[in-house]
């Protein structure tokens, strides 16, 4: 139970108080920091994941790369039905 009688020691710990971080978008978000300020490139309102804009591309062609290892036969004519009821590939 001394433990607990135990205070912080004064005078070694940095101050933690309000910031801004602030970012080239133009957003800007209020939290806590032992900064006042930061300055950040990217943020969640303007990043390509958070936003949805994000493109995923098949680099050097793996998904084709899958199918022909696995021997897997895609239809591009079934799967593109106008009812939307494509078969799943074979």
């Amino acid at each position: 139970m001394l433990w607990c009688a135990l205070a912080m020691k004064e005078g070694i710990h940095p101050k933690y108080d309000s910031a801004r971080i602030v970012c080239a978008c133009g957003n800007v978000i209020e939290t806590r920091s032992t900064v006042p300020t930061v300055h950040v490139e990217i943020c969640s309102a303007c990043h390509p994941f958070f936003t949805g804009k994000q493109k995923l591309m098949d680099t050097a062609g793996r998904v084709e790369r899958f199918n022909r290892k696995y021997g897997i036969k895609t239809d591009s004519k079934a799967d593109s039905k106008p009812d939307g009821s494509g078969s799943p590939p074979a």
